[in-house]
């Protein structure tokens, strides 16, 4: 996966986990407060009880932000040293919280054996709460084992399916990219398949006119200098149709083009709804199709879009985006050269950002 594809897929799972600190964050510090509170019954029980649900506040806000790797061990040393404390000193059954929340945002995570260390932890928190017997055995099963190890074994499963929903967002943003890549390629071929279409046939014909005319320079000197002629006719247009397809000027079906971009962004797994209200008149429809086309380059390569709307208008057509990122309208050469295109014909070619949208609009005066 190169550069882009990452950024883009480090954003997504980014924008994941700032939810996940905005909605369950104050939730966990309340629970850890709660957990602390209810076993806490003189008041040096805290020295003993609120490292563990610190820990655990710790490495959630951690996790949320892809970075629970830095303090999972020293945090899972915490909890795992809290628990024991809990049960033998402080008489806490509740004090397996910390170890159990820190294990399991970290142990998914882990590249090796992050199932048979999930085991373990729930192992390790059955055992520390069956030594509770060495001090009061009444009551030890349910409240310091059963209950335990069954909440730690459940948020362990849970933790391993939120994991792998992770790991799900990460593989459809790859193969998003990955479309977008093929989609690009693909509209290089065309470009490439159009330059061959230009240039290939008439090469072909100068090869043989100029052997003709190489044959007749001395037999038929004129009939000779004739081939000559036509051969600079030939080189001329194809210099021009060339390039007219380098800056994107060559004649365009609007139809074709709006058809072409469905197909790109659909294979590029991105939304597309087209709306068409009228058509454009010949004089202005060619250059509506270089938009169109440019602007559907220019987000299938720098665009984290999901959806896309194009409306065609009598006088125009605006293509808008939901993939806009930041504040500013970067700086696109394409549509540059083009706006002054559409200058020239007496229209205008604006690029913007409307309520979280890229929006590409071309209108040409009635």
């Amino acid at each position: 996966m190169n550069g882009h594809a990452l950024q883009l897929t480090e954003a997504t799972q980014g924008r994941l986990r700032r939810l996940n600190l905005a909605t369950a964050l104050p939730p966990i510090i309340l629970a850890a407060v709660v957990v602390v509170a209810v076993d806490l019954d003189v008041w040096w029980h805290a020295f003993v009880l609120v490292p563990g649900a610190v820990a655990a506040v710790v490495a959630f806000e951690r996790w949320t932000a892809n970075d629970v790797g830095r303090v999972a061990l020293p945090c899972f040393l915490v909890g795992a040293v809290v628990w024991p404390l809990g049960v033998l000193v402080v008489g806490s059954p509740n004090a397996w919280w910390g170890v159990a929340s820190v294990g399991s945002l970290a142990i998914p995570r882990l590249s090796r054996y992050r199932y048979a260390a999930g085991v373990a932890l729930v192992g390790y928190v059955g055992a520390v709460g069956a030594l509770r017997l060495l001090v009061d055995p009444d009551d030890v099963v349910q409240r310091f084992v059963l209950i335990p190890v069954g909440v730690t074994a459940l948020i362990m499963v849970l933790s391993y399916v939120g994991e792998r929903f992770y790991d799900i967002v990460q593989e459809l943003e790859q193969s998003k990219q990955r479309e977008a890549e093929v989609a690009v390629i693909r509209e290089r071929v065309r470009f490439a398949g159009d330059l061959h279409d230009i240039q290939g046939h008439t090469l072909h014909v100068v090869k043989l006119k100029a052997a003709l005319a190489q044959k007749l320079v001395r037999a038929d000197p004129e009939r000779a200098e004739e081939e000559l002629r036509e051969i600079t006719v030939l080189v001329g247009d194809t210099i021009k149709q060339t390039k007219e397809l380098a800056y994107g000027q060559r004649r365009l079906n609007l139809t074709a083009e709006l058809e072409n971009a469905k197909n790109l962004f659909e294979a590029a797994g991105i939304a597309v709804r087209i709306t068409r209200e009228a058509d454009p008149d010949a004089r202005t429809s060619e250059l509506l199709g270089q938009v169109l086309r440019e602007t559907t380059t220019n987000i299938l390569r720098h665009a984290q879009a999901g959806q896309v709307r194009i409306t065609l208008s009598g006088t125009g057509i605006t293509i808008a985006n939901d993939g806009a990122r930041g504040e500013t309208v970067p700086e696109l050469r394409g549509l540059s050269t083009l706006r002054r295109r559409v200058v020239e014909d007496g229209g205008e070619l604006t690029v913007s950002l409307r309520e979280g949208e890229f929006v590409t609009a071309a209108v040409f005066a009635r």
